[in-house]
């Protein structure tokens, strides 16, 4: 493969010893003033409670293993290539398969490829022969995990959906499907809207509304995700407005600080996941602590944030998705988009589904729904194409 080098992960000890002593040395604050019984949302009122977050930075300093972490990203395959000046990191994972499609795999934040993990050689290698398999690719976003990080302004989601294609091509996959969400969700809306010559489809669980659409006609339901959805920008995204305005301000306690930055990012996972209480209850703490630590060995809290600041509220509102598309709205999403707004966009909608169960990370939340959804949309995208 031209321009692709091969790429193995291999943090220092010292680096790690570092962490750990920054661990055991964090200065924390009071607890929060909210006292609520647990279980229940109302302890997060605040933000991440002092008695949730002790806990995990213990295991984190105490128990957590990073070189396990480590070892699996370099056994499913990685690699780097350069484009327009930027090494982008990737997962490369062929199916043993003659006739797989390829697929691109995008994350979000404060997500990263730990949200892939768990679901890649299932993707790749089912155990069903009549499952349709796929050579998956999951790249890093630019500032994110072992992907460079932008030193110039520019890197917004349309310029990234260009380079996915280029990455694409490279590994000789001139067509293949696309699945995302959160900003993998508008990163796959803008392949499939701009490169449907190389797009076979998408399948995402972020589909975005054009603006000034009104509840005008829709179901209860429907009305009821429109306001869920409104609520979170007016109540719940000052995180966002953080990022897209002040990303170097936050980034340097996101940078400096690992506990500062695994509160930053476990609050989102405690918000946006379909539990209770807390995201432990459906997502390891290993899991969670191999993306926060991905961020803190790579040095990309700053870097990763800024993608609000080159993208937010960027998506073309005039942008229409033609090749087919398969959608799926997980109840707990913190955007929930009726279908009737998002035949507006996506013009051929072959797949629609809305779950029982699962929130913001569904392949961490429900792994084996995840993939079985993703197979069965992509089925339906390819199948709309024969």
């Amino acid at each position: 493969m031209p321009d692709v080098q091969a790429f193995e992960a291999h943090t220092p000890d010292a680096d790690l010893d570092d962490l750990r002593a920054r661990l055991a040395a964090a200065r924390l604050p009071e607890a929060e003033t909210v006292h609520r019984a647990a279980p229940g949302p109302g302890r997060w009122e605040q933000g991440v409670p002092l008695a949730d977050l002790v806990d995990v930075v213990n295991y984190w300093r105490t128990e957590y293993d990073w070189r396990s972490f480590e070892t699996r990203l370099n056994r499913i395959g990685q690699y780097r290539t350069t484009i327009d000046d930027l090494s982008i990191h990737f997962l490369h994972r062929r199916s043993p398969r003659a006739n797989a499609t390829p697929l691109i795999l995008t994350h979000g934040w404060p997500g990263s490829i730990a949200e892939f993990i768990d679901v890649i050689d299932d993707l790749a290698d089912p155990t069903d022969a009549d499952a349709p398999a796929f050579h998956v690719v999951v790249p890093s976003l630019p500032g994110f995990g072992y992907s460079d990080k932008p030193s110039t302004t520019g890197w917004g989601t349309e310029k990234i959906a260009a380079a996915w294609v280029e990455l694409m091509g490279r590994l000789g996959y001139p067509k293949f499907a696309a699945h995302g969400g959160d900003w993998g969700g508008v990163i796959t809306t803008i392949l499939g809207g701009r490169f449907p010559e190389h797009v076979l489809g998408i399948h995402t669980t972020l589909a975005q509304a054009l603006p000034g659409s009104t509840t005008d006609g829709l179901t209860a339901i429907e009305r009821e995700w429109a306001e869920q959805t409104r609520d979170f920008w007016h109540h719940r995204a000052a995180y966002a407005k953080q990022q897209a305005t002040r990303p170097q301000t936050i980034g340097y306690s996101l940078v400096d600080s690992p506990v500062g930055l695994l509160a930053w990012i476990l609050d989102k996972f405690a918000e946006w996941t379909d539990t209770e209480d807390s995201p432990f209850e459906t997502i390891s703490r290993d899991r969670i602590l191999d993306d926060v630590t991905l961020y803190w060995l790579t040095r990309t809290g700053a870097s990763a944030a800024r993608i609000y600041y080159e993208s937010h509220a960027s998506l073309d509102p005039e942008l229409r998705v033609d090749v087919p598309s398969a959608i799926t709205v997980y109840p707990r999403d913190i955007e929930k988009c009726p279908r009737p707004w998002a035949q507006q966009r996506y013009r051929q909608i072959v797949r629609w589904r809305a779950p029982e169960a699962g929130g913001h990370f569904p392949s961490l939340e429900v792994p084996e729904y995840f993939v079985r959804d993703l197979r069965e949309g992509l089925a339906a995208v390819l199948a709309a194409i024969r």
